[in-house]
């Protein structure tokens, strides 16, 4: 699991950790490790030209203290001092090994650019010098390395309110930040390298977390000796309409390369052609009516892909609301319950996939501010509706009461294109009727889907009938054996 954590916390860990340090020593430790990372993407130190973006915090300090090391090898280090005070003894030992105190038109002529502007505990949008420095990196043909968090982008929630440095390497020290797994803030960081600086034992439990290949081969389902298609999972899939059929067509599919043992398909005559059309493994029940009494019994639901918004579609959600199992709701039925939020209240488990437009229907808020600020409004709409949430996303997160949020950084930007939210409410789905709990299912949904993206697109077009046919390359990526190499030598590298 790589875990993440906001601010407070690791000032927390960072002050019981230098209790036991003799002074300075946890900022030397910070900048072996920036100046180890920086000195092999300038690819040869000596004669390089290396320009540090010195802030008033103890992050300007660390640039400074690692690019004196840069120094001692030969590269030619210039500083711009923009805070109102600077770390007197890195400014020191920075002089000292040969660097020099330079305005701002060094960064056009620098070959890398290291950020110290602002720490972990800057918050608001960056004031000038500030702004206008981190506009001028970013414009610049030079490599950018942020130190712990790009300047600009709020540690503890990944908030971005103005300018922000657009950092090509972020060199993060002790633990992940929360800032740098969550956009819009994760747009900002580059590659991602962690310094371990000796904060793991004072570390709390997390405010984030994300899944690696290593949890997904813990959590997936597996059909065992005595398994049967009953026992591996029995999913109920009410989605579709005379208008939308195709929303059934995907939703289904996904169900059944997912796992799930049997997906049971509910509704009208014209998706009801398409399903069997397409999948004649699903077993069919043709509505005449919106009645689920002769679906047959299921261990969880999918419901609301393409199944439309008016009073046929509110009976049938009632229905399968009213059921004991758990339901995922998605799509139009979100509509329906952002209008009837009484279809929720239910003893049975509920998990929501909304993107930020269906989220802000259902609580109320901006769409703007939803997308700005994804995990404050994942995590109100948790509490609010007492559900589990699943806010898709170019930073998809999954959001329980009492839970750090879990988020997923598998997709693919290919992904943005219609049906591919049907066929993860029918991935999701599938491991609701497998066993696993909606925190669990909506994690474990996001993470596959957001692979198979990846393994369909390997950087071109995609369709979501692709991404459903790709399920299975994802799934035996993620375990043991070479379904993990086949994923790294088709898509790139992969969280592990």
């Amino acid at each position: 699991m790589r875990t993440a954590y906001t601010a407070d916390q690791i000032r927390a860990a960072e002050q019981a950790l230098m209790a036991r340090l003799p002074e300075g020593a946890l900022m030397q430790r910070a900048a072996a490790g920036l100046a180890a990372v920086c000195a092999p993407l300038l690819g040869r130190v000596y004669g390089s030209r290396v320009l540090v973006l010195v802030g008033s915090g103890d992050n300007g300090g660390d640039a400074l203290y690692a690019a004196a090391r840069l120094a001692r090898r030969g590269a030619r280090a210039e500083a711009v001092l923009a805070g109102s005070r600077t770390h007197q003894a890195a400014l020191e030992a920075f002089l000292a090994a040969g660097g020099r105190v330079a305005d701002a038109h060094a960064i056009e002529h620098a070959d890398l650019v290291i950020d110290g502007l602002v720490g972990i505990g800057a918050a608001g949008a960056l004031r000038e010098p500030y702004a206008g420095l981190a506009a001028a990196a970013n414009a610049a043909p030079a490599m950018v390395v942020a130190v712990d968090v790009p300047s600009g982008v709020d540690a503890g929630t990944g908030v971005v309110e103005g300018a922000a440095i657009e950092a090509q390497v972020t060199v993060t020290m002790g633990a992940y930040k929360t800032g740098l797994l969550v956009d819009p803030g994760a747009a900002h960081v580059g590659a991602v390298e962690l310094i371990d600086i000796g904060l793991g034992p004072y570390l709390p439990d997390p405010d984030v977390a994300a899944l690696t290949h290593g949890d997904m081969d813990v959590l997936l389902p597996r059909p065992a000796g005595e398994s049967d298609k009953y026992r591996r999972g029995v999913l109920g899939v009410a989605a579709g309409s005379d208008l939308y059929t195709g929303a059934a067509v995907l939703a289904v599919g996904g169900a059944l390369r997912a796992g799930a043992g049997m997906v049971r398909y509910a509704g009208p005559s014209a998706p009801i052609a398409q399903v069997r059309s397409h999948w004649p493994e699903a077993v069919v029940t043709e509505l005449d009516h919106p009645s689920i009494a002769e679906v047959g019994r299921v261990q969880a639901w999918v419901l609301g892909p393409g199944l439309g918004t008016g009073d046929w579609a509110h009976e049938l959600a009632a229905q399968v609301l009213a059921s004991d199992v758990p339901v995922l709701v998605d799509a139009d039925a979100l509509t329906l319950v952002a209008r009837d939020r009484g279809l929720l209240r239910r003893a049975a488990p509920v998990l929501i996939t909304p993107h930020a437009g269906e989220l802000s229907r259902l609580i109320r808020a901006d769409r703007d501010q939803i997308e700005g600020r994804r995990l404050e409004h994942a995590r109100r709409a948790a509490a609010e509706l007492g559900v589990t949430v699943l806010l898709k996303g170019s930073t998809t997160v999954v959001a329980e009461q009492d839970r750090p949020v879990r988020v997923n950084g598998t997709g693919t930007s290919w992904l943005a294109t219609g049906g591919t939210g049907d066929v993860l409410s029918g991935v999701a789905g599938s491991l609701l009727a497998q066993g696993l709990s909606c925190y669990d299912a909506g994690s474990c949904g996001a993470y596959l889907h957001g692979l198979a993206g990846r393994v369909a697109a390997c950087g071109a077009p995609l369709t979501a009938a692709d991404v459903a046919a790709a399920l299975p390359s994802a799934i035996r990526a993620v375990k043991a054996g070479g379904g993990a190499r086949f994923a790294l030598d088709h898509v790139g590298e992969l969280p592990n």
